[in-house]
């Protein structure tokens, strides 16, 4: 089976890659802008064309939260408009489309974990750009399988874990948000997951979300006062209230996402997310 990965160079195609030996099955395709702009609807379908892939992995994304505020037109371009690029030359090809989604799609005024058929309501620009992509696999692709995730971390790219060990060790105090409520997912658990769904769904057909979190529920500074404690960081961690923390993009307070259905569904146990995150700060300290 021949696995197309855009977006290559970011946490989750990085890691698909790093893990890639593992699964003898599959033959890679990795692709970044440079090999395959997915923005250029003729240039998708010519790499269709030569290359054949089976399955789509969308790994590409804009993903600067903040950033969107004031770039809406760039983040839709790369999270809904080449979605619906890619939704339409995967089912011309009759290739599974693997799109990655966010816990961002909905407005964090739950007080439970969110079912996939909650309704969605994006209050940040990435959020709506997000969802957009979502909107345009369930318009345009024949089989397709959307995974919403959510605060998503590895040893590769730019993310929360990275930030708080270059920071932590340049100050002595650092103070994170307690009153935003999600689950730390890290990247190689979520590759490992897609990889063992693949060869189940690649001969069904329509649109099927999923969500797919590490198990556990933390805070921002949960999860920063973790990730110093794993780094062995002296650094105190301050917890402080998102009003004093002004941010461009407005942040769901609470984006804990139900995993029932693809635990249920393909039989997958879910690491805990402290324990993920102490084998990633591992693999940064090396």
């Amino acid at each position: 089976m021949k696995i197309l990965v855009t977006g290559s160079n970011g946490q989750l195609g990085n890691e698909l890659l790093e893990i890639s030996g593992e699964y003898r099955e599959f033959e890679f395709i990795y692709t970044d802008e440079k090999e395959l702009d997915i923005t250029n609807e003729t240039h998708l379908d010519d790499f269709f064309e030569v290359h054949r892939p089976d399955v789509v992995i969308n790994c590409a994304a804009f993903t600067a939260v903040d950033r969107a505020e004031s770039e809406e037109n760039i983040a839709f371009l790369i999270n809904s408009t080449a979605v619906s690029y890619l939704s339409k030359v995967s089912t011309k090809y009759g290739v599974l489309l693997v799109q990655i989604s966010t816990d961002y799609v909905f407005d964090g005024k739950a007080s439970i974990p969110y079912v996939e058929t909650n309704e969605t309501n994006p209050i940040s620009a990435y959020g709506r750009s997000k969802y957009g992509g979502e909107i345009a696999v369930h318009q345009f692709a024949a089989n397709a399988v959307i995974i919403r995730t959510s605060w998503l971390y590895s040893q590769f790219g730019n993310n929360f874990v990275k930030t708080i060990t270059k920071y932590s060790k340049e100050r002595g105090l650092l103070n994170i948000v307690y009153d935003q409520i999600g689950t730390p997912t890290y990247a190689r658990d979520l590759a490992r997951t897609i990889l063992k769904i693949i060869p189940l769904v690649v001969m069904s057909s329509g649109v099927e979300v999923f969500h797919y979190s590490n198990e556990g529920v933390a805070s921002w500074y949960d999860f920063a006062k973790a990730v110093v404690d794993y780094s062995g960081i002296e650094c105190k961690i301050n917890p402080i209230s998102s009003k004093d923390y002004i941010q461009a993009a407005p942040r769901p307070f609470y984006s804990v996402l139900d995993k029932t259905k693809l635990k249920e569904r393909f039989c997958i146990e879910i690491p805990y997310w402290r324990d993920s995150l102490k084998e990633c700060t591992e693999l940064l300290s090396e």
